[in-house]
């Protein structure tokens, strides 16, 4: 294991034989981030950053399974990811560690002049086009793990949908943490040009671990003018991850930004997938769940900031604790003066299994103009004992009781999912018992 240091970050810049600007950047980053404190909200951050490995690599990107090692191949098999590609999708990128191992995308991408490929590969291929959006929506320097992540960015997605493109199936991306002690930092950028859509799926797993991993990526999205992109994440890292992701989308006139956001996994995460509403008539959507158990704190929510004329917004979350954990609501929307016009909607509903479960919903409104409408309503509940007595009265036992009425409360979440992160989702809340 390597101490993070400049040394580190040139050996793997060189390893990645990558332009100067980027190295530059990379060791600037890396500045930045010893400048910075944690973040002063939210959990507790206890990371041995000197306890990190902060890059390895195991095999090289090949677009044949073939090609990958019989364990990692068997690894994504059971996890399912191997049968989604063929059933289900139109392109796959899948990162092991701290580099993507395979990569395929069908004919229909190269057919409808659509780019599909890994961060590394699309700066080595696409070098303008990738300068032009990289580090441009969220910043090195926002916070100590945007500033992390600049330094140590490995991996991700780089996709771009040319103008009135539509795809017939989604595109995915899966991470996977197996090391102890590994840290992850992908970079994500999408661009869905004018009048195009896109789906997208991510999926997250860590093997368990008595040592902490940390997964810090980024995720930069710009939807163009009358384009649509979803962004569907199902994450569930093992409890001894912190989950510390940033997540933005920039959204132009008429566009409409998704995001479909769960968390069941990880130590800690702390995750506020972002809209910004820049052209009128702009929408942003996002409805999350956050399940938290003992030893989880599930920080979580979004954040809507209303730039354009006639905006809308509309965040929905979900939060379960159970057991001890701790599932909260932070998020910011935010009505600027000139975004006449504008509807926001904010509904957060916690449902906690026990008395010793935790949640708070942390919200901040800000309305600037007086022509513009913002609503929020927030309910915590306890699970409802009349219910439970009525299922465990038709011989259901307490525990399969509980698991009914727990999927009823996320059943808007699920109806947005794709078909096959619907089933998984139900495997995984069976698991969680």
């Amino acid at each position: 294991m390597e101490l993070l240091t400049e040394d580190l970050i040139k050996k793997i810049s060189k390893q990645k034989e990558e332009p100067e600007w980027m190295l530059e950047f990379r060791l600037k980053s890396y500045q930045k981030f010893k400048e910075l404190d944690n973040p002063h909200f939210g959990p507790k951050l206890d990371i041995d950053y000197d306890n990190i490995n902060y890059y390895k690599k195991v095999g090289n990107n090949t677009t044949n399974w073939n090609n990958v090692s019989c364990d990692i191949r068997n690894k994504f098999k059971a996890l399912g990811v191997i049968d989604a590609e063929k059933k289900h999708l139109s392109g796959v990128t899948n990162q092991y560690e701290s580099e993507v191992i395979y990569h395929h995308g069908k004919d229909e991408l190269s057919e409808k002049g659509v780019i599909f490929l890994s961060s590394d590969d699309a700066l080595k291929n696409y070098p303008e086009i990738f300068k032009e959006y990289f580090n441009n929506l969220v910043k090195y320097d926002e916070n100590k793990f945007t500033a992390l992540n600049g330094a140590l960015w490995s991996g991700g997605s780089f996709i771009y949908i040319p103008p009135y493109t539509k795809l017939d199936r989604p595109l995915q991306s899966y991470f996977r943490i197996d090391s102890i002690a590994l840290g992850q930092f992908e970079r994500t950028i999408i661009i869905v040009d004018e009048g195009a859509e896109l789906s997208y799926i991510e999926g997250c797993t860590a093997e368990s671990h008595s040592a902490n991993s940390l997964h810090a990526g980024v995720v930069e999205i710009y939807v163009k003018k009358n384009a649509k992109c979803k962004y569907s994440t199902i994450q569930n890292w093992s409890k001894d991850v912190y989950n510390l992701v940033t997540k933005r989308a920039i959204v132009s006139e008429n566009g409409i930004m998704e995001w479909v956001d769960g968390n069941i996994g990880s130590k800690v995460t702390m995750k506020y997938p972002s809209c910004i509403l820049m052209g009128d008539n702009a929408v942003g959507n996002s409805i999350s769940i956050a399940y938290a158990k003992e030893g989880q704190i599930l920080d979580a929510g979004a954040k809507m900031i209303h730039i354009g004329k006639n905006t809308k917004s509309n965040i929905i979350s979900k939060s379960i604790a159970s057991n001890k954990g701790e599932a909260d609501y932070r998020g910011t929307v935010k009505i600027t003066e000139n975004a006449t016009g504008s509807v926001a909607s904010i509904k957060c509903d916690t449902i906690m299994l026990d008395d010793e479960s935790i949640s708070y919903t942390i919200p901040h409104n800000i309305v600037l103009n007086n022509d513009s409408i913002l609503e929020h309503e927030a309910t915590v509940s306890k699970i409802s004992e009349e219910k439970l007595f009525y299922l465990m009265s038709k011989g259901l036992d307490e525990s399969k009781a509980k698991q009914l009425l727990v999927m009823g409360f996320i059943d808007d979440f699920k109806k947005e999912l794709p078909m096959e992160y619907a089933v998984e989702l139900n495997r995984l809340m069976k698991e969680l018992d």
